[in-house]
């Protein structure tokens, strides 16, 4: 919502000091269409060129992300501590066997299923049993496998990244394109330098559209669109962490208590559940 609202703002304060300031839109709009074809073109043929079709459509996904901002919010890091609490918990007094009917079909798990939310997001499902499985295959050195957690957590988010970076490439290059658009514009013009100097100055400021909308779609729409998507990734990155930091706290013999408290102080901080309702939403889990 925010991301619209800024674009909204950015809009009405651009055209509007400048509708203020005197300025006519005839020659703009004229010009709008011939300049984004070639600007917008161009960037967009760059941008497939430096990109794998996979990276384009995970690109194109990314703009959900934008508008929507992160997946996760507060009942939500509630929900995954709650489950881990019982995974840990269920580890801890019957040992690591017992988790087998959880991590091998959790399609199938009551843990899984109080939370339809986790349970249909396929990656944290798959992260949470599979180290969960590798307890149970004697690797419980918590060295070890905080330091694969971290490789894999590290290599998602490299991933989940490349839409950042490959919309912060175009923003980089629009600029540059605009100066092209432009410089074709005066091409133009010095075709016609015959004309008279009105005609000749809507002319220059048609080119002149292509310079203002280089720069007005780099650092007005694309580059801020890149931060924001980059943003969105490092807070999402923040939920698998407080997964990461709750078996590995297991792993090092922590109680059940303790590993959970050590996830919720990693929750960002506006969405951190307090100690307290954390305790309630534990001491209200039932799980067959």
């Amino acid at each position: 919502m925010t991301t619209i609202i800024g674009i909204v703002v950015l809009f009405v304060m651009v055209f509007g000091g400048y509708l203020l300031a005197g300025g006519k839109f005839d020659i703009i709009i004229k010009a709008l269409p011939f300049e984004m074809m070639m600007i917008g073109g161009a960037a967009v043929g760059a941008f497939l060129s430096s990109n794998s079709m996979h990276d384009v459509k995970h690109t194109v996904g990314g703009f959900g992300k934008i508008i929507k901002g992160a997946r996760f919010h507060k009942s939500d890091y509630a929900e995954i501590l709650s489950l881990l609490y019982f995974l840990v918990r269920l580890a801890q007094t019957k040992g690591p066997m017992a988790l087998e009917p959880h991590i091998e079909k959790p399609e199938e798990s009551a843990a899984f299923q109080k939370f339809p939310k986790i349970a249909a997001n396929h990656h944290v499902v798959m992260m949470i049993c599979d180290y969960l499985r590798m307890v149970g295959m004697n690797a419980d050195d918590p060295h070890q496998i905080e330091d694969v957690m971290g490789r894999e957590l590290k290599k998602v988010k490299e991933e989940e990244m490349h839409p950042s970076h490959a919309l912060q490439g175009v923003a980089d290059a629009l600029p540059a394109l605009g100066i092209v658009a432009a410089v074709l514009g005066v091409i133009k013009t010095m075709a016609s330098i015959s004309e008279p100097p009105a005609v000749l100055g809507k002319m220059i400021g048609g080119a002149l559209v292509g310079t203002f909308l280089g720069v007005f779609l780099a650092y007005g729409i694309v580059g801020p669109m890149a931060t924001r998507l980059k943003g969105v990734v490092d807070e999402e990155a923040r939920y698998f962490d407080v997964i990461k930091a709750v078996i590995v706290a297991h792993l090092h013999g922590n109680a059940p208590q303790v590993a959970v408290e050590t996830g919720r102080k990693l929750v960002p901080s506006a969405y951190m559940p307090t100690f307290q309702e954390l305790e309630q939403s534990l001491q209200e889990l039932q799980i067959a």
